[in-house]
């Protein structure tokens, strides 16, 4: 069990009814926005957020119209995210296609962004979904820290490991921890097993994210160009142990080049060389290997049964996965 396919089996009817209502979600009266929102919808990406939460909430019990709608939102706020963060970061591409603000400006792209959220908590709201709505609130609330705190501190080029981890807890685990929260409390209303799980995704989130910054080093065709870390400044698990371990003089060198000459490929080349050389990309992928084993370790106080199991594979594809 390996890949997502054979992971989406164990909630293939979930994700049909999940597609369905998602697309409902969206529905808008204005025909821009009906536009856009036909375009997102057919270049969705793999919807491993919303197998989270099925999947979670299936290891306690049948899936409700809780889970449901907890798959929805969490869907409709990690798209508004996404829209929102292309406009950030002024991307033009996201996996492979054009960019909403590439194709109709930032100015629609943002009020894009704020309706897909509006309509999450409406959702929640109009069905008293409480509990559901907390949970989620506070993965925007820590989302929007940790990309402010990233910005904050890419000026400054953080060194710090303890700094790049918060930033990726809230950046990119925080949503992860609260679509395994919000299924597991759809179906159990019990607080010790929402709070593992919680856990269990934000640990699943932490070693995703340190993926990501891997491909930063790698060749593959991933959908964004290697080194796009470096020529943006962020400072990944790599870099920064890179910068932390090699001498001085090497430590100068390379600070200069990520300040002042990090777009040139031959700079970028080098910096990547130095991180391989240094060990840096050991370092980070026995991290991301803890932070899985760790997640795995937590799953495994609950019964094992194929839903556990297809759990454990999802977060196995995460760490494992080529793009």
């Amino acid at each position: 069990m390996n890949t997502t396919s054979s992971i989406q089996l164990l909630i293939k009817d979930e994700l049909n009814t999940f597609e369905d209502r998602f697309r409902q979600a969206v529905k808008s009266r204005v025909s821009l926005l009906d536009r856009i929102m036909q375009y997102i919808i057919r270049r969705k990406g793999k919807q491993v957020r919303p197998m989270f939460v099925f999947l979670s909430a299936k290891l306690f019990g049948p899936v409700t119209e809780n889970t449901h709608r907890a798959a929805a939102l969490v869907e409709l706020l990690h798209t508004a995210t996404l829209v929102h963060d292309d406009v950030v970061d002024e991307s033009m591409e996201r996996r492979g296609f054009f960019s909403i603000n590439a194709l109709w400006k930032n100015k629609v792209a943002v009020l894009v962004g704020d309706y897909l959220l509006s309509k999450g908590l409406l959702l929640s709201l109009k069905n008293n979904d409480f509990n559901t709505l907390k949970i989620l609130s506070e993965a925007v609330e820590k989302m929007s820290e940790g990309e402010l705190l990233q910005i904050e501190k890419t000026r400054k080029l953080n060194l710090r490991e303890d700094v790049y981890f918060e930033i990726i807890t809230n950046k990119t685990a925080s949503l992860l921890a609260s679509a395994c929260a919000a299924g597991a409390w759809s179906t159990t209303a019990d607080e010790y097993k929402t709070e593992q799980m919680r856990l269990f995704g934000e640990k699943a989130g932490i070693a995703f994210q340190i993926k990501d910054d891997l491909f930063d080093y790698g060749s593959a065709s991933i959908g964004k160009p290697t080194g796009n870390d470096i020529k943006e400044k962020k400072l990944t698990l790599p870099l920064i142990y890179t910068l932390n371990n090699v001498d001085a003089a090497k430590k100068k060198e390379l600070i200069y080049l990520l300040k002042n000459d990090n777009r040139q490929k031959k700079n970028i080349q080098y910096i990547i060389d130095e991180v391989v050389k240094a060990g840096g990309i050991d370092y980070a992928e026995k991290t991301m290997f803890r932070y899985r084993d760790e997640a795995i370790a937590l799953l495994q106080q609950f019964p094992q049964n194929e839903i556990r199991d297809g759990l454990e594979a999802l977060v196995r594809y995460t760490t494992d996965r080529k793009y």
